[in-house]
């Protein structure tokens, strides 16, 4: 396994869960140094159309106090590239559920010309976010 001076992910993190710390986890392990952006409140609103159940305040604490993280920051935009050229990471990781999607080859291919590798994890099968704001009966599933 490769080992990066600095890694980065970024994502929501709403309703924290085991998929969410399992993916900052494998990320630390190939990485000295990682930095967690924390999608900001407008730019979920403007790409999911869903306002976060936790605030972007309350997520980005909730991730800085993670053991793995080194640095938490509030992202406000999607563009891997920009956020680069903020952090200068060596490395990038996402869930591997990302794999094959337009935006991500995009990705790869506009970070492979600052030789920055996109790692894609395993996704933690059973869990979601999304899962979890599903109401039955009266209860949250996930």
């Amino acid at each position: 396994m490769k080992k990066y001076k600095r890694g980065y992910t970024q994502g929501v993190f709403d309703m924290f869960h085991v998929g969410h710390l399992n993916l900052i986890n494998h990320a630390k392990e190939q990485c000295e140094e990682l930095v967690v952006g924390v999608n900001a409140d407008e730019l979920v609103q403007a790409y999911k159309s869903k306002t976060p159940v936790i605030s972007q305040e309350n997520r980005q604490y909730i991730v800085g106090n993670i053991k793995a993280v080194d640095k938490s920051e509030v992202a406000y935009t999607l563009d891997k590239v920009e956020q680069f050229k903020k952090y200068h990471f060596d490395a990038i990781f996402i869930g591997d559920d990302w794999k094959g999607d337009a935006r991500w080859q995009q990705t790869v291919k506009d970070l492979a010309e600052w030789n920055v590798d996109v790692v894609f994890l395993p996704r933690t099968v059973g869990v979601s976010s999304t899962g979890m704001r599903t109401i039955k009966d009266g209860r949250v599933d996930g």
